[in-house]
Parts: C-alpha cells; structure tokens; sequence
C-alpha cells in the first residue's frame, strides 16, 4: 500500500548497492530527491531546446528562410540522426565515466548550437544547425541510467518513467514557450520576426547552462560516491555485513561467475537468512536505514548488478541478444512514433483546422507532449506494480500489451482523418496515453536485462527509438502533407513489431541479476 510520507522522508536503501527503495521527490534536500529532480528537469530543458524548432517552423521560420515542405521536413530528420549517434555512445560512456558527467556533456555540447540559431539564413544552416542540436536528445540516456542507478528494482520503473516522462514534456512545454516567447519578442520588445525567431533561442541556451553547472556542484554520481569507486563500496558494503566473498576481481569489473563456493562465501550463515542492520546514516547522510535482504540476494546484487567497465567483448553479445532485441524493437515502434509524430502534429492540426492558426495548433499539439506527464509515469508504476505481483514476465507482457493498443489507436487515426476537433484531439490522447505509456514501461524493463551493462542496454534501446522516428519521419517526408496516411502506416508496423516479439524471456536463461 502506498505510503505518502515516502514522498518526502529519506528512503529505505539496498545494504549493497544504496539505491533507494522509494523516491523522496518532495525533498530536493536528500541526495536521492536531489538526483531525481535534476534527472528529469535536465532532459526537461534538452527536450524543450531539442524540439524548440517545430512550433515556429511551420510559419515564422519557413516564411523567413523561404523553405519548402520538403526542406521542413528533412531537418525533423536530421534532427534525429546526430541523436541516435549521441545515444548509442552516451551508452557505453555512462558505464565508463557515470551517467552524471556524460549527462553534462551532452546538455553542454548540444547548448553551443542552440544559441547559434541566429546565425542561420537558409535551408542548409537549419539542416547543419538542427543536426547539432539533436546533441541534447541523447541527454535521455545518461538521464535514465543516472535514475537506474540510485533507485532498487521494486521502484525503477516508476523512477524512469517519472523522469523520462517529465522531462519528454518539455516536447510539450516548447509548443507554449517557444510561440510566447517569440510573441513577446515581436509585441513587447517592438523585434521583427525575423530578428524575434533568433533571439528566442538564448533563453533555452542559458536556462540549459545554468541546470548542468548546478547539477555538477551539486549532485553525486552514485548513491556510493565515484563512479570509480562504485564496485569497492559494493565490496565493502558486503565485508560491513559479514559476506566475504570475492565479486571484484579488477578494478571495475565484477565476477559474475564465481559460485558462492564455501571458500568464497560465509558458510556458516544460511544463505537465506535475513539481515538487518540498523543505520543512523552514512558518512554522507545520503540513507537512513537499510532493507532486509537475505545474504544470497545481496551476493546476487554485487555480482549481477554492480556496473562493470564496457568492452568491445563484453558489449557485442549484450548488443545482440534477444532480449535488448526486444526493448529496442519496442521501442523503436513508440518512442520512434512519438518524436515523429511530435514533429508534424502542429502542421497536421494546422492542416485540419486551418483556424487555429500558428499559435493556437502549437498549443493543441503541445497536448501530445504534455500528456507524458501522467502517461509516461503510469506506465512505470502500473509496471512496477505488475513486478510485485508476477516478476519480469508481467512487466514484458504489459510493455507488448500497451503497445499494440497504441498501434490500434494509430490505425484509428489515420483512417478516420477526422475533421471534427473533438474526434481529432480525443484520439490523440488515447493514442498518447498508451504510446506514452508502454514508453514508461520498455524503461522499467530495461534494467532488469544485462543489469552489470545497463549503459549499454539502455543506450542501445534509446538509439533505437530514434531510429524509429528517424524512419517514421522519413515515411512522413514522402508522403508529404498526407500525414493521416503516415500515421496509420505507423501502426500497423508497430502491433506486427510487437507481436513478433512477444515470445522472448524478458531475462537470458541463466543471469544471476535483474530478477
């Protein structure tokens, strides 16, 4: 049963690894609340600049770079292309360097073009410009595995979702600001349009500035300390509760295969037992007191949990196995359709009620972002719950069974067409709140496969939902102004994605994490 105070009291913490076992995201004081929020408001302020182009780009931009359709639509792909490169290596960097500095650097790096947007005049420099700033899209790796790494299995789903969520509504948020911003611009400040656009830009530049600084001085990269120093603390963690047993081989790489062999372990305990130890804080003050869990789960924990250092050996099989298959595939399908989807929806809406103007379809298109607020969330927490009650088969089960609905809800959409503004925008949220939410699920099953390569996994997955956008926007791109078409497209390729893949164990046969 839920309990209100978690919300803001300091959390419960796995005696191994200290991820918390609730998410204080009241209390911005505790270093877990603390992690939370600069997670999700982090990627909040990188997707808002990410996709500050869409809502001004229909009317303003074009009008004033003289573009075409087609020149709209190759930057909404190209906007992709740098971040699916960004997320595949900001993977394999979070397991190398932590989630927290590669974070950093991609909100940083992908800050400079954002305030270089005044310095484009035509097709090509929004096409180079665009590319650049699709930097900030890769910040969702880093931003997910930051949140894996400080939240324990009963809760991560719901903490992906929550931050993954939040943040995806700066998508949302951008179809607000960005028009009022330029607004005032034009009406406020006396600007031209032309001169409004441009200006727009610094104000996501210096707010992304100022959360990265902050989120440096003030957040830790695990819930131990160093990245560096993650798998010693997990080792002395186990020595401080009497497990002696041998998980660290090198520094940084975990053992995954050593049994729990009597030489190896603490045989004259019941490896079942429960332990319990009370703590009134650590060195840091970052955890209160620590669950009970017997000695064999916490052995599981540091040999099939703990990050190891990423190699091209180890990365290829966990690249290429069935199961990331499956969260990728996934993936592809929803967060593919989402960014896709996003880049169109205001000229889409503009197309059908060609009354509501630049401003007024930005604002009902940022309705599809928003929502990811509540949908993505309930997503993880639904999937969270299903754990409890039936392990990983339920969460894999529940991502599959969100996602043909989406596809359902797709086809609906696309062949319909409706007209009517009701029908329309009812229809979106539908499809919204399933699309949304089987994304909050596909990450609250992600750190469950290859749990000592969850960078890897993670990256992997993200980099291929951008390419499901990257796809989906170039079906948008040939099809033209018949978006309705592209949509029921996407829909059918998504309920036949996810049915061939509903059959693959959510875990490989034999992995001693993640369970």
């Amino acid at each position: 049963m839920f309990d209100i105070t978690t919300l803001w009291k300091a959390p419960v913490v796995n005696p191994v690894n200290r991820k918390a076992r609730s998410i204080p995201g009241l209390n911005p004081i505790n270093v877990y609340g603390r992690v939370f929020f600069f997670a999700w408001f982090g990627f909040f302020v990188a997707f808002w600049s990410w996709y500050a182009f869409p809502p001004l780009l229909t009317l303003t931009i074009a009008k004033d770079l003289k573009l075409t359709q087609v020149d709209i639509a190759n930057s909404n792909i190209i906007a992709l292309v740098a971040t699916l490169l960004v997320r595949f290596v900001a993977g394999p960097m979070c397991d190398l360097y932590g989630p927290r500095y590669t974070f950093a650097g991609c909100l940083l790096v992908g800050s400079i073009p954002t305030v270089l947007a005044g310095a484009v005049t035509n097709a090509k420099g929004l096409l180079a410009l665009r590319f650049f700033v699709g930097i900030l899209g890769g910040s969702f790796v880093p931003c997910q595995v930051w949140s894996t790494g400080f939240f324990d299995k009963n809760i991560v789903g719901t903490s992906n979702s929550f931050t993954a969520g939040f943040g995806n509504s700066g998508g949302g948020v951008t179809y607000f600001l960005m028009p009022a911003i330029f607004d005032s611009l034009v009406h406020q400040s006396g600007l031209s349009a032309h001169k409004a656009w441009r200006v727009a830009f610094v104000v996501p530049f210096i707010i992304i500035v100022a959360v990265t600084v902050t989120m440096l001085l003030v957040c830790p990269d695990t819930p131990t300390g160093k990245w560096s120093e993650r798998h010693l603390a997990a080792q002395q963690n186990l020595a401080e509760h009497g497990i002696t047993a041998d998980v660290v081989e090198v520094p940084g790489e975990i053992n995954a295969n050593k049994s729990s062999s009597p030489e190896s372990g603490s045989p004259s305990r019941d490896p079942d037992a429960k332990i319990e130890y009370d703590v009134t804080g650590d060195r840091k003050g970052s955890f209160d007191h620590e669950a009970q869990i017997g000695e064999q789960q916490m052995l599981d924990v540091a040999r099939g949990e703990i990050v190891r250092k990423p190699t091209f050996k180890e990365a290829m099989p966990v690249i290429f196995s069935m199961q990331t298959l499956v969260t990728c595939g996934c993936y592809f399908c929803t967060f593919g359709a989402e960014l896709s989807i996003n880049s169109i929806l205001g000229a889409y809406y503009l197309k059908n009620f060609k009354a509501l103007g630049q401003t007024g379809s930005g604002r009902w298109a940022a309705m599809f972002g928003l929502l990811n607020v509540v949908c993505r969330p309930a997503g993880g927490l639904l999937s969270d719950a299903i754990y409890a009650r039936t392990g990983v088969w339920g969460k894999k089960y529940l991502v599959h069974t969100y996602s043909v609905i989406t596809g359902a809800f797709e086809i609906a959409i696309g062949l319909t067409n409706s007209h009517d503004k009701s029908t329309m925008f009812g229809l979106i949220a539908g499809m919204a709140f399933f699309l949304e939410g089987a994304n909050g699920a596909i990450f609250s099953l992600v750190p469950h496969v290859h749990p000592f390569a969850n960078g890897i996994v993670s990256g992997a997955t993200g980099g291929i939902g951008n390419l499901g956008g990257i796809i989906f926007a170039i079906i948008f791109r040939y099809m033209g102004t018949d978006y309705e078409k592209s949509i029921w497209i996407i829909g059918v390729i998504t309920i036949v994605i996810n049915l061939s893949l509903s059959w693959i164990r959510p875990i490989p046969k034999g992995q001693i994490g993640g369970h």
